[in-house]
């Protein structure tokens, strides 16, 4: 468990703002900040990380003390048992994929380790590789296994897949979900797509200005209400045609058009661009506006 309660004072482009967090994040949560830029969201990450200093409060972590400003207790950041993953990457240009992932080892007697991270990244050909030869979705899933070389309680994702195109973003999307459950992690995301904010989180802080003014599931931050239906997509609408009484609604789901009907009533607030969520109850589809 996490327990946060710190202040730090941020200088933004809108000006001189407070970051306050006072939060407890559960074990095995997969947790989005989600806000404009400039709100606090990677500065919480460093702040986690050890890499900024608050100018008060306390962070606890599995009753451990990371940070108290009262006692002088700053953890240094490679004792947090942290990963910490970064939207450019941050890869050592003259080493290979494997050189990567074996300086970030702790016990260089555990070489086994990155033979099993590979193999659950995808990753064993390119092991020789340097980071000029490796695609952007490649280079990221180096990232993120660097990240895990370290058996980190809470990874840190810091907009990791943003500047991925979709069919990569998607599958990059699935494989954090994966290593999520399979190491048993604690993971903070930094996203501002909602869609694979859907697809990854069970809870989301909505930051604004520095405060966390909503904190809830995806469901409840972004739809305002808990749909019980099984199957939940979120997709964008493309087009809105209407066909005699009704109206077909063309839907942007992972690169795939869903087609849904509606009635003029349930489609009078939707345009084309607007982030939806799908869902479905007793077999009729719902759409909700986020």
């Amino acid at each position: 468990m996490i327990q946060i309660n710190i202040k730090k004072t941020l200088h933004t482009s809108d000006g001189k703002i407070d970051l306050i967090v006072d939060k407890t994040i559960k074990n095995g949560d997969f947790l989005t900040l989600f806000g404009k830029s400039g709100s606090g969201k990677t500065t919480l990450l460093r702040i986690l990380a050890g890499l900024e200093t608050p100018q008060s409060g306390k962070i606890v972590v599995d009753d451990e003390v990371w940070f108290n400003s009262n006692k002088n207790i700053n953890i240094a950041p490679q004792k947090r048992g942290i990963g910490f993953v970064f939207q450019d990457y941050a890869l050592f240009p003259n080493m290979s994929v494997w050189q990567n992932l074996e300086f970030a080892l702790e016990n260089k007697i555990e070489k086994g380790r990155i033979d099993e991270i590979l193999e659950v990244m995808e990753l064993k050909n390119l092991a020789n590789m340097k980071p000029e030869q490796l695609s952007g979705g490649q280079k990221q899933r180096v990232a993120v296994s660097r990240a895990l070389m370290k058996k980190p309680k809470i990874l840190l994702l810091d907009e990791p897949l943003s500047a991925l195109d979709k069919e990569m973003r998607i599958k990059l999307q699935d494989e954090l979900l994966l290593i999520h459950k399979k190491f048993q992690l604690t993971s903070i995301l930094v996203s501002h797509d909602i869609s694979e904010v859907f697809k990854l989180s069970n809870r989301v802080f909505k930051i604004s200005q520095g405060e966390i003014f909503e904190d809830g599931t995806p469901n409840k931050v972004f739809a305002n209400l808990n749909l019980s239906g099984k199957f939940k997509v979120v997709g964008e609408i493309v087009s809105i045609n209407k066909a005699d009484i009704l109206f077909v609604v063309n839907i942007l789901v992972n690169n795939e058009i869903v087609k849904i009907t509606a009635l003029k009533s349930e489609i009078e607030n939707l345009k084309i661009g607007d982030s939806v969520l799908v869902s479905s109850k007793a077999f009729n589809p719902l759409l909700t506006k986020i």
